[in-house]
């Protein structure tokens, strides 16, 4: 019997979720997914010295002024780490826009144009970059521009389906739903729940989530992300593309158990779904009424931004940059 991951492997894509080059070396995956949590963490590894050593010296060739030179620096080093990832998958890398953009729809344009530049500067066709944008109203409005303009977008910090409607409407590659988060959320505000697999109100969102793309003929793509077990990993399996941890990929492949495909596309055609007619205005109202996604967004910025300070202010005070 071939391992869990291997059996994933012929139903689902698998996507490492890392900024760690030899946990992918190791794992093979298609694709690859980076935050600013993960450069962060990766950042602090001897080994990719050279990557920010590199990103320093171009900064300050190509800015003049401190603040653009700090911004450039990290842009340059989350594209060095992508570049570098790129060696060694033969698909795709997700690279993030700031955070702290996440609200600002021309900003995150902007910031966009700018790391699919320096990827191409670097010899990496467009084509090879998902570019990372918070699934707020005003992300969803720079996906809708960019995929027109032939940039890829992967939709993250998504929690809820009206987000993941305006993604698909806004024409996104694909969206990112977190599983681990949403039960997080409801183990914290709900405890007395059964959350064990098929009930793991994560592995619900992401179903209908996906349910209500393959009714409606959308082309964005379902990549689950944010796993806390293999179970809710399991309870996907189907799924459009899978991002998933290197511990939890080890933990795969030394399990021999058996995987049932859960989620199917024909299946799905048969769901009694009614589709949304969604507006800027009933966006904000059906997100607005659900409290976990709304937290959960804000507790997700919020992560992502301190990291990317924490990273800045890491390099800055060892580099003198």
């Amino acid at each position: 019997m071939p391992n869990q991951l291997e059996q994933l492997r012929k139903i689902t894509k698998i996507v490492i979720d890392t900024g760690d080059i030899n946990s992918i070396k190791t794992y093979a995956p298609t694709d690859a997914t980076t935050n600013p949590s993960l450069i962060f963490a990766a950042a602090k590894n001897p080994e990719y010295r050279n990557l920010i050593q590199e990103a320093v010296a171009y900064s300050a060739k190509h800015a003049k002024e401190p603040a653009g030179r700090t911004q450039l620096l990290m842009d340059k080093l989350f594209v060095n780490f992508g570049v570098e990832i790129l060696k060694f998958i033969p698909g795709r890398v997700s690279t993030e826009v700031d955070a702290r953009l996440s609200f600002d729809r021309q900003g995150s344009v902007e910031k966009a144009h700018t790391l699919i530049k320096l990827y191409e500067a670097s010899g990496i066709p467009r084509e090879r970059v998902l570019i990372k944008l918070a699934s707020t109203w005003e992300g969803i409005m720079a996906a809708r521009q960019l995929e027109q303009e032939g940039i890829r977008c992967n939709m993250t910090l998504l929690f809820s389906l009206p987000q993941a409607i305006g993604c698909a409407e806004a024409k996104a590659t694909l969206v990112s739903p977190f599983v681990g988060r949403i039960l997080d959320w409801y183990k914290k505000n709900q405890p007395e729940g059964n959350y064990l697999l098929a009930k793991d109100p994560g592995v619900i969102s992401v179903t209908e989530i996906y349910g209500y793309f393959k009714k409606f003929d959308y082309a964005t793509q379902v990549m689950g992300a944010s796993f806390r077990n293999i179970g809710e990993i399991t309870e996907l399996a189907g799924c459009d593309l899978l991002t998933i941890s290197p511990t939890l990929l080890e933990e795969l492949s030394k399990s021999a158990e058996p995987i049932e495909r859960k989620l199917d596309p024909q299946k799905a055609k048969g769901l009694d779904l009614k589709k949304v007619d969604l507006d800027e205005k009933t966006f904000r109202y059906m997100f607005n009424q659900n409290a976990m996604a709304s937290e959960k967004l804000r507790e997700g910025i919020c992560k992502f931004a301190e990291d990317a300070m924490h990273l800045e202010q890491m390099i800055l005070k060892e580099f003198k940059s």
